[in-house]
C-alpha cells in the first residue's frame, strides 16, 4: 500500500492533485488508514498511469472518467492507440528539429518544407474522429487542442524573440 504522498512522489503530481482526483471519482483510494489517510495499491497505480497517459494527450478530466470507467474499457487498447499519436507527434518534432538543425549548420535557405507537412497526424485525426467525433468530449479535446497549439506557439515565438 502507498500513501498519498508516496503516489505523489513516484508519479509526480502533487498531493492536491491526487485529493481532486478522489474528490471528483476519477481515483479513490483503496482504502484510509485509521488516521483517515488515503491509501493506495499496484492497481490504483495502473489507473492513475492510464489518467495521466489520457491527461498527456489532453482528455478532459470527464471524458477520463468516462472513459475508464466504461465496462467495455480495454486498456491495453487504449494505451496502444495512445502510443500510435505519441509516436505521430515525436516523429513531428523529430523532422522539426533535423530541419532547423541543418538551417543552422548550412548557414542557407533550404527548400525543404516536408518537415511541416502533418498529413499523417491529419490522416490518424480523421480516423479518431470517424470513431469518436460524433462525443461531445472530442468536440472539447479538438477545442483545448487548438487553444493548446496557440498557446505554445505564442509562448515559442514569444521566447525566440527573447533569444533573438
Amino acid at each position: 500500500m502507498f500513501t498519498v504522498n508516496e503516489v505523489s512522489k513516484i508519479a509526480g503530481i502533487s498531493i492536491r492533485t491526487l485529493q481532486y482526483y478522489d474528490k471528483i471519482g476519477l481515483l479513490p483510494p483503496c482504502d484510509h488508514t485509521n488516521s483517515g489517510y488515503r491509501l493506495y495499491d499496484e492497481k490504483s497505480l495502473e489507473r492513475l498511469q492510464t489518467i495521466l497517459l489520457f491527461r498527456e494527450l489532453e482528455f478532459p478530466l470527464k471524458e477520463i472518467k468516462n472513459i475508464i470507467n466504461n465496462p467495455e474499457f480495454n486498456r491495453k487498447k487504449a494505451v496502444s492507440e495512445q502510443v500510435k499519436l505519441l509516436k505521430l507527434r515525436r516523429e513531428h518534432i523529430d523532422s522539426l528539429i533535423s530541419l532547423a538543425e541543418s538551417l543552422i549548420e548550412k548557414e542557407k535557405i533550404i527548400m525543404d518544407f516536408s518537415a511541416f507537412d502533418k498529413t499523417k497526424i491529419k490522416e490518424y485525426e480523421k480516423e479518431a474522429k470517424e470513431r469518436w467525433g460524433k462525443t461531445s468530449a472530442f468536440e472539447e479535446y479538438k477545442a483545448k487542442s487548438k487553444e493548446h497549439y496557440k498557446n505554445d506557439n505564442a509562448f515559442i515565438a514569444e521566447e525566440m524573440m527573447e533569444i533573438l
